[in-house]
């Protein structure tokens, strides 16, 4: 656990160190500020190889970040009784402010994209704007995307109403979300130089030489070299039970059907509160989260506890001290991603959606592209119950 820690804090150092080497231009991944002018960004940044292979390292950079700090804060997280209490709960709502506040801008634009296609996918038509590239495609791509190719089949009296809404609503969604990209890419750019920022990486730059530990901690650090390790199962067991109890607790018979009436119908209504079933799906989605991270550090102990480890219980690998990856866990981990974009970009177009003195037409293809989203939601929900209930497999 110790070394797993000093691990993770030097991979956040190091991508701190490439962040401020890259300048000041891109922080948060995305590159230059979102709304700038096509033109500029054609022949800015993005049409000169130096500032593309720049912008690229950019992304990397604040990946790298966000990455490190989830891992850091998850292992504090379970493994908290070997850790120094104070120091812990101190350090965990500090580093989940960090990777929440990059991340913002990058959802922003990915929610965007997704939107769009949908829009496209849905009504065929090209008028509404193209989606701004994201992540590793702004790195090669310029600002302005040339829109995919119209479908070949006859378009239906049904697709023929949605176009006429779907480039005022296409452009409706691109106000707000670039909007709200705006200000999350202000806010990520204030809270790099804040103090608050600053004062997080001290403490990881501490933790990557010394690992505060509590008492327990550090008398099997002191420990003779012959003595035997800390055994770290019961805390990732911990981690796995609690994960085991929220997936027991998901509607997952109503999931291991393709189609879910009863949360299509109220994905539907005028409330414009939460999907009461999407809670639960976003909390298991983290606490698997967990259960991967526990593993993680669990690989990286020390071989004569990864040579007593076993499998323990249904969810497969809590018990499993090795190096190989469990791909039931992966294909479980991207379904949910998939169910919290879907249901993210629900919410968005609801919201849309409910934007005073828009056009009828304008109301009509949001509504379908909220329906159309709540059905991925759906689907991603019956994918991960498909994968849940599979039998680990793991790979070398």
């Amino acid at each position: 656990m110790v070394g797993y820690l000093r691990a993770q804090a030097t991979e956040f150092l190091r991508a701190l160190r490439r962040h401020r080497e890259s300048g000041p231009g891109a922080g948060t991944g995305t590159g230059a500020a979102p709304g700038t002018d096509t033109a500029a960004g054609a022949n800015g940044a993005f049409g000169e190889p130096g500032r593309a292979a720049q912008h690229a390292d950019d992304v990397d950079a604040a990946r790298a970040l966000r990455r490190a700090a989830r891992r850091i804060s998850g292992t504090l997280h379970t493994f908290q009784p070997l850790l120094d209490a104070g120091w812990a709960e101190e350090m965990r709502p500090e580093l989940a402010w960090l990777s929440g506040t990059l991340a913002l801008e990058h959802a922003y634009a990915s929610r965007l994209e997704r939107l769009l296609q949908a829009l496209h996918r849905l009504s065929g038509s090209t008028a509404f704007p193209a989606p701004r590239p994201v992540g590793r495609a702004t790195a090669t791509a310029t600002t302005a995307v040339p829109p995919a190719a119209p479908p070949t089949h006859p378009a239906s009296a049904n697709r023929g109403n949605l176009t006429v809404g779907a480039a005022k609503a296409g452009a409706l969604l691109d106000r707000q979300l670039t909007l709200a990209r705006t200000r999350a890419h202000s806010t990520a750019l204030q809270a790099l130089g804040s103090s608050r920022f600053h004062a997080v990486a001290d403490k990881v730059a501490l933790l990557a030489s010394e690992v505060p530990l509590s008492s327990a901690g550090r008398r099997a650090a002191a420990a003779a070299p012959d003595a035997a390790p800390v055994d770290l199962r019961p805390l990732a067991t911990a981690a796995q039970e609690r994960l085991t109890d929220a997936v027991a607790a998901l509607p997952l018979v109503t999931a291991g059907s393709p189609y879910n009436a009863e949360a299509l119908v109220h994905g539907l209504s005028p409330d414009p509160a939460p999907h009461p079933q999407d809670t639960p799906w976003h909390q298991v989605r983290l606490l698997l989260r967990l259960h991967r991270y526990a593993l993680e550090a669990l690989a990286g102990a020390d071989t004569r506890t990864a040579g007593t480890a076993g499998t323990a219980g249904t969810a497969g690998t809590a018990g499993t001290a090795d190096a190989s990856v469990d791909v039931r866990l992966l294909a479980a981990g991207e379904a949910l991603d998939r169910h919290r974009d879907a249901s993210e970009a629900a919410a968005a177009a609801a919201q849309a959606a409910r934007t005073p003195r828009i056009a009828p037409a304008t109301a009509y293809a949001l509504g379908v592209l909220h329906a159309d989203q709540r059905h991925e939601v759906e689907a991603a929900r019956y994918a991960f119950q498909h994968s849940w209930r599979k039998e680990p497999i793991r790979l070398p």
